[in-house]
């Protein structure tokens, strides 16, 4: 039998489903309709890098949960950033989707290996980062993201 490459790469479960928006109080009541109420905050996010290069930006972010999964909506409010590159090249829709790992590093480097790119990284303390990462081109660019934050629901 052949192993899937959630097994192999030890992933889990999608724990958040995000969607980039270019303008979150039109997109929100389309998707209040399908998921329920959002809370929306402005995400602040200095120091981080993007394609390998250092970065800042600004992202306004809504956030609801259906069941156990997290639903994202993500809207840029300042810099470039794989949401706005998303935007510029398929518009607004599906970006990615999300799984939990115990240290974002060590899962990176697994991807690296398997022929997966780091395009967007934050190490905000000891125990919490996130990274999107590139699949590779075999299936059209698509992204997901790794989350490192013990303690966090999901």
């Amino acid at each position: 039998m052949m192993e899937t490459a959630q097994g192999r790469l030890g992933l889990g479960p999608v724990d958040q489903v995000s969607y980039v928006v270019q303008d979150m109080e039109r997109a929100l009541p389309l998707y209040e309709a399908i998921y329920g109420p959002f809370d929306v905050g402005v995400a602040p996010i200095p120091d981080c890098e993007i394609w390998g290069k250092p970065a800042s930006c600004k992202l306004k972010v809504a956030v609801n949960h259906s069941g156990p999964l997290e639903i994202e909506l993500v809207q840029v409010l300042e810099g470039e950033t794989p949401h706005s590159e998303h935007l510029e090249r398929h518009g607004e829709g599906l970006h990615h989707v999300r799984f939990r790992v115990d240290r974002v590093e060590d899962t990176l480097a697994k991807l690296r290996a398997e022929g997966f790119e780091s395009v967007f990284f934050k190490r905000f303390g000891p125990t919490v980062a996130f990274a999107y990462v590139a699949l590779p081109s075999a299936t059209a660019g698509s992204v997901i993201e790794l989350l490192e934050m013990p303690g966090m629901p999901g």
